[in-house]
């Protein structure tokens, strides 16, 4: 049964030293506040680098090439080298656990080096298999993507980014069918792309013109050279072994020592998110020790507020006792009178906390979506929420205990004794 008399007496209990007791709730209150603060402001920061590379296949390999460091065959030392389609054709027939490969190319741009009519804007072109596009997933906005005959059969036609398009044509016309002039030479657009990462790899996708690279290599007499190898792996096979065989048949192929620590430059997605993941569990414990840490010291004035209140109220303590107080009515009023300011002080904090989030969250959202920004939508979790309200109920309790501890040390005699 509710006892509102309990309730009132408590509530005039915690109300006696106003000072005092404000400054022992804001001490809650900022403690919490923070720790909710420090949570979504660290969700917000995984939250921005996740969807910077979301959109790119995760058991994903990439290959690029260094100045060799050792000297091998001849080869002196810090030797230039470049992979080859040859490369490719090997990686194919002897890599058991490969799912798809592309090459890359890129072309030397000039300002407003692509063409449409009147317009124009400097953009670059970039050459690859249509493989590239089940590594690096895309939105279709017009058309479609590159295919096997577009590569076969060596077409002049290309696939334009977002922002290419925006630049070029009038909003609402639609691109697929038309000729834009890249370099000096005319292709037909086939397809408009918007990528789903925004992290990207040889140049933002959204101002990419992207080619066959088969076209791409006769159109700009590129020869032989490789610039770039993207590749996937099947399931089942590890991305650390399939990552040390290529590179081991990159330095065979292209005379390298097979020690050398540099020439061939590699980076796996798979490797990358699992180095996300034990950062940001890192950066969790560690704000969970410093907003825990933050809300003891609200829960330390706390339990200093009820000692000096229990030392105030010796004598009315001793009278309950003499008169037939039982000893868990006693404590279950210092307890109270902790639970009831921790409670308040930390949902005042909690809700603070929340709003602030909130607002941060609505200011980022007008943001443009493509800024690639590395904080996105800080948040708490229900859970973490949950944990935060467990968190400070269980500490406004321990709080309670050493002056309810107190309290019962309080014989009756000497309390009625005391002046």
């Amino acid at each position: 049964m509710f006892d509102l008399d309990k309730y009132e007496e408590i509530w005039q209990s915690i109300t006696r030293n106003k000072v005092r007791s404000l400054l022992t709730c804001f001490g809650v209150f900022w403690g919490i506040l923070m720790l909710v603060i420090l949570l979504g402001a660290g969700n917000g920061l995984r939250n921005g680098i996740y969807k910077n590379v979301q959109g790119f296949a995760v058991n994903s390999l990439f290959f690029y090439t260094n100045q060799t460091a050792e000297p091998y065959k001849g080869f002196k030392q810090g030797r230039w080298w470049s992979m080859k389609y040859r490369d490719v054709d090997v990686i194919k027939e002897r890599v058991k656990g490969l799912e798809y490969i592309s090459p890359m190319l890129w072309s030397k741009s000039s300002d407003n080096n692509v063409v449409r009519g009147e317009k124009a804007g400097t953009f670059s072109a970039r050459g690859c298999y249509p493989e590239y596009f089940k590594i690096e997933q895309q939105r279709i906005l017009y058309g479609r993507l590159l295919n096997e005959m577009d590569m076969k059969e060596k077409r002049k036609v290309c696939v334009i980014g977002k922002r290419v398009m925006e630049t070029l044509f009038r909003p609402g016309e639609n691109p697929v069918g038309t000729y834009i002039k890249v370099n000096g030479i005319y292709f037909q657009i086939v397809g408009v792309i918007d990528p789903i990462p925004r992290a990207s790899i040889g140049g933002d996708t959204k101002e990419s013109v992207i080619l066959p690279a088969s076209t791409m290599r006769q159109a700009f007499n590129m020869g032989d050279n490789i610039y770039f190898l993207c590749v996937t792996i099947k399931k089942g096979f590890s991305g650390d072994e399939m990552l040390n065989e290529i590179t081991a048949l990159l330095k065979s192929q292209n005379q390298i020592a097979p020690n050398d620590p540099q020439a061939v430059g590699s980076f796996s997605i798979e490797r990358q998110a699992k180095a996300f993941d034990t950062l940001f569990i890192g950066i969790s414990v560690l704000i969970w020790l410093v907003g825990i840490g933050t809300l003891l010291s609200g829960i330390i004035g706390v339990s200093n507020i009820l000692l000096v209140t229990v030392k105030e109220r010796t004598k009315e303590i001793g009278v309950r006792r003499a008169i037939g107080a039982k000893p868990l009515s006693i404590i279950s009023q210092i307890v109270s009178e902790s639970l009831t300011i921790t409670f308040f002080a930390g949902i005042m904090g909690l809700a603070l906390g929340i709003w602030l989030l909130d607002l941060v969250n609505k200011s980022l959202s007008g943001a443009p979506d493509d800024n690639g920004s590395f904080f996105i939508n800080p948040e708490i979790s229900l859970h973490a929420a949950l944990a935060a309200t467990f968190i400070l109920l269980l500490s406004g309790l321990v709080a309670g205990i050493i002056p309810a501890w107190r309290a019962m040390q309080i014989k009756a005699i000497d309390a009625i004794r005391e002046e």
